[in-house]
């Protein structure tokens, strides 16, 4: 069956993150110097630690239904518990969160073979991406601002739809807007648990950016492994 669609993940496989992910604790500490100039009066440390606390609470529920709940979710709920009462849509919550994306987007950086491969491939195939992120509108951001957005046809947030890979409903989510089968799919990620797996399982195929070194035990194999973006094209001809 001729192949219609190419999916990708966002992180690691499009984009990179510098610094092995240590963009947490400046967006957060950023986060929380736009909260404490506006009236939350309360420590770095004190903020931190029931952020934390509130933050795994939320994951330790949503974790066995692969679950994704917005992050204006855990700033509210840190809030609250610091005796504040500020709901998810407040503007406070909503711009507090930008903040982190904010920072966040400072640590991210295109893979040099992201805006040619995804150019070449616009036209001959549907375009996406299905993300896991707590952030929608921090993904939406990073597609703008790389110039992206419009070589995509679909963006699927495991935020906006709380469901995360390797969920299918979420890959499935992303086939019924673009009106096409898994079999006629192909999905392009790094990890092998959220991307392979959950690619596979709904039947999907799937090509592995091999970015790392994992354990390939237990899981589904890959129909084909890349080290670059710049192989994808003519890997497509050979599914």
């Amino acid at each position: 069956m001729p192949i219609k669609a190419v999916l990708f993940d966002m992180f690691d496989t499009l984009m990179m993150i510098r610094k092995n992910n240590e963009f947490y604790s400046p967006s957060l500490m950023r986060t929380y110097k736009f909260l404490n100039k506006n009236k939350i009066d309360v420590s770095f440390d004190k903020f931190e630690k029931v952020y934390v606390k509130t933050r795994d609470d939320l994951y330790a529920k949503a974790d066995s239904n692969l679950e994704e709940p917005h992050f204006n979710i855990r700033l509210s709920g840190t809030l609250k518990r610091l005796g504040y009462n500020f709901d998810v849509t407040s503007p406070l919550v909503t711009q507090a969160t930008a903040e982190f994306c904010s920072e966040f987007m400072t640590f991210v950086y295109l893979d040099e073979n992201t805006e040619t491969v995804l150019r070449a491939l616009q036209g001959k195939y549907k375009l996406g991406i299905i993300s896991n992120f707590a952030i929608p509108e921090c993904i939406d951001e990073l597609l703008k601002f790389h110039g992206l957005t419009e070589l995509l046809d679909i963006i699927v947030v495991s935020a906006a739809v709380n469901k995360r890979k390797p969920s299918p409903e979420i890959f499935k989510n992303a086939l019924k807007t673009l009106g096409v089968s898994a079999k006629e799919t192909v999905f392009v990620g790094d990890t092998l648990d959220a991307d392979i797996d959950g690619a596979k399982r709904v039947g999907m195929k799937a090509v592995y950016i091999q970015r790392r070194i994992e354990k390939t035990e237990g899981h589904a194999k890959p129909d084909k492994t890349i080290k670059s973006l710049g192989e994808l094209s003519e890997t497509l001809k050979k599914l």
